[in-house]
């Protein structure tokens, strides 16, 4: 199987770069090959080929495979937490927030490199470092929610949480099979379904002070 290159790798081969610019080089490289195998089959000699750099090069920016597959999960996880605290924060009006955080999470499984299968597709979650972080982002991103939740509605933390949970988990799921079936629905309609789904169910909760849901 021939091995892709990372675009514009080519010119840098051999050239010094500063240590900010090889590391994200590097796991541009790491990211391809962690996506397209797997963890277990990429290799660190696949990565270094993809990088266009040697595998002492590899070795001075990460002592292992595994240090490479972390960072691209704190990465992408801060990126995926990011998106949602900017939709939960992009309006008072809390239906549109709702569709905010469903287009939040359809955002993220169709960016260029498709890290989203790095967070949610995992094959390495029987690992302990792996499978803390990825409970940490979806805690990170359920708890968010919640918090809006439980200061508009008045219901318990518990409850709250609960909810949060519910709408987070609805939204990936929904969003990765969107991608997964190459639906013809374009990608704002899917979430603008999606958050008419979850609405007609968070919208049932009275709004404190009495005023809209």
């Amino acid at each position: 199987m021939s091995i892709r290159a990372v675009p514009g790798t080519d010119n840098v081969r051999g050239q010094r770069l500063p240590r900010s610019a090889r590391r994200a080089q590097l796991l541009e490289a790491a990211q391809a090959a962690f996506v397209e195998s797997g963890y277990h089959a990429a290799a660190m000699d696949d990565i270094a080929d993809r990088a266009g750099v040697s595998k002492p090069v590899l070795y001075q920016h990460f002592p292992g495979k595994l240090e490479l597959y972390l960072a691209l999960l704190d990465k992408h996880s801060e990126a995926l937490e990011q998106l949602v605290r900017e939709a939960l924060a992009s309006t008072h009006d809390n239906k549109e927030r709702v569709y905010a955080t469903i287009a939040a999470y359809f955002d993220f499984v169709s960016r260029d490199g498709a890290a989203f299968r790095l967070i949610f597709e995992s094959d390495l979650t029987n690992e302990s470092a792996v499978r803390n972080r990825l409970d940490a982002v979806g805690l990170v991103c359920a708890e968010a929610v919640a918090e809006v939740i439980a200061e508009d509605t008045g219901l318990t933390d518990e409850d709250a949480s609960l909810l949060g949970m519910a709408l987070t988990g609805l939204a990936q799921v929904g969003a990765r099979h969107w991608l997964a079936q190459g639906s013809d629905v374009p990608k704002d309609e899917a979430a603008l379904l999606m958050g008419a789904l979850a609405w007609s169910g968070l919208g049932s909760f009275p709004k404190v002070g009495g005023e809209g849901s």
